[in-house]
């Protein structure tokens, strides 16, 4: 059995190699950024990857649906600080097998991977519920937003240009400012730092 970390805290993949190394028999390799872990899945077909969402370059979602795209069996498990149903309900969308908060236990996240592994699909348990129960409030609802859009505002609330955003994504500057001017609108408001506020306030970035 085969298992990619992706995630781009030194100490966060060592505890998880430590835990599951613990708890399953597997061969585990690393990656720490978008480039990397792609490279991983093309060289080494892993039974299971655990992706982070928050990553440099390329951000968690767009990676995502690069490793579908590359491999449609792979099964992904998203293991991010980002406990929001949006993002639950993104990653399932673009074919996630699995998706857990950084404050899930260890036992329920052992839980999640052989679930995973045995062809199955796993939510957190609280965010499975705020899954059901949720009522999104108007005026702050990014689900109309595309996996591009939220990887452009996650990115321009780490500072980075519209020049660095397009290089980062591997599209055009145009492509990059009328995707930007095209969320300002969809979200009601007008400047880049009304827009990189939002993203921070609603947890994109």
């Amino acid at each position: 059995m085969k298992i990619l970390l992706v995630d781009d805290h030194v100490i966060v993949r060592s505890g998880l190699r430590n835990l599951l190394a613990s708890a399953l028999s597997a061969l585990i390799s690393e990656a720490a950024t978008g480039r990397e872990a792609l490279l991983a899945l093309r060289r080494d077909r892993p039974d299971l990857v655990l992706l982070d969402l928050n990553l440099p370059g390329i951000g968690g979602l767009e990676l995502l649906r690069r490793m579908v795209l590359e491999d449609k069996t792979a099964r992904i498990v998203v293991l991010t600080m980002h406990a929001e149903p949006m993002y639950a309900t993104r990653a399932i969308t673009l074919g996630a097998r699995g998706y857990l908060s950084k404050n899930t236990s260890a036992e329920e996240l052992l839980i999640a991977v052989r679930r995973v592994l045995d062809g199955g699909r796993y939510i957190e348990n609280q965010i499975a519920q705020e899954l059901a129960l949720r009522d999104a409030s108007p005026g702050r609802d990014l689900s109309g937003l595309s996996e591009r859009d939220l990887e452009i505002m996650r990115l321009l609330a780490e500072g980075m240009s519209l020049t660095e955003i397009a290089d980062a994504l591997g599209i055009s500057y145009k492509t990059v400012a009328n995707g930007c001017s095209q969320i300002k609108a969809r979200l009601g408001v007008t400047r880049t730092n009304e827009l990189v506020r939002l993203a921070l306030t609603l947890g994109v970035a």
